[in-house]
């Protein structure tokens, strides 16, 4: 809503009717009222003069009982002797129990060794699951064929849950398991691959196929009309 122009002398005489109907009407309520005004503005008791300390004091003298009763129950329960619910308080010595690997199902004792281990000792998991003695291999025999590259070669092409218990790296964890995702598997139907075998192809991407072009009405065309 734009603001009134208080400079235009309509305006200003409109304002005036409103500020004068606005005073008759505050007039008439108190008129109307004015009994009721008087009343609750006159002290119909005797005056207190009281302070506010006083007020203040009134209230502590009022909660008294209540804190000398809670002072003797508070002493009561002093006296008793606890009640301890706990009848069992697990120590460091058990913090491997029901959460070690073998426990979560990561691992096999009989796959390694370094498993099997009491639960009092509290030496960290082993990171790495163990390697194969085939692969193991290729780092003692001679390069080019083998050697420490080839052996990293051969590692990079395993999955990651099958090299380690946990994922230890960003890399791990985007690669954890994808096997178990539907987005890996093969699509159910071959248009998915449409384009990448376009691709793949000497010839390049083709033209679609005239049936997956969408059918065109009948009658003459906005082409053949010109």
């Amino acid at each position: 809503m734009p603001l009134l122009d208080i400079n235009n002398p309509a305006v200003i005489i409109f304002l005036l009717e409103n500020y004068e109907k606005e005073n008759r009407l505050r007039l008439n309520w108190i008129h109307k009222h004015r009994e009721q005004i008087q009343q609750a503005a006159t002290l119909s008791r005797e005056p207190t003069n009281y302070f506010e300390t006083d007020v203040i004091a009134h209230d502590m003298i009022g909660g008294t009982a209540t804190i000398t009763r809670d002072h003797v129950v508070a002493g009561y329960n002093r006296r008793k002797v606890p009640i301890r619910d706990g009848t069992f308080i697990p120590g460091v010595k058990h913090l491997r129990h029901g959460h070690s690997i073998v426990d979560v199902g990561l691992g096999d004792p009989k796959e390694d060794p370094r498993l099997v281990r009491p639960d009092t000792e509290l030496s960290s998991d082993p990171i790495m699951r163990p390697v194969e003695p085939e692969l193991r291999e290729i780092i003692y025999k001679d390069k080019p064929e083998f050697g420490r590259k080839q052996y990293l070669v051969k590692r990079s092409k395993i999955r990651p849950e099958n090299k380690y218990y946990f994922a230890e790296t960003g890399g791990n964890v985007y690669g954890w398991r994808m096997k178990d995702s539907q987005l890996h598997q093969k699509p159910l139907f071959g248009r998915c691959w449409h384009l990448t075998r376009t691709l793949r192809t000497r010839v390049g991407p083709q033209p679609d196929p005239p049936h997956y072009k969408s059918s065109e009405p009948p009658g003459p065309s906005s082409c053949l009309g010109i």
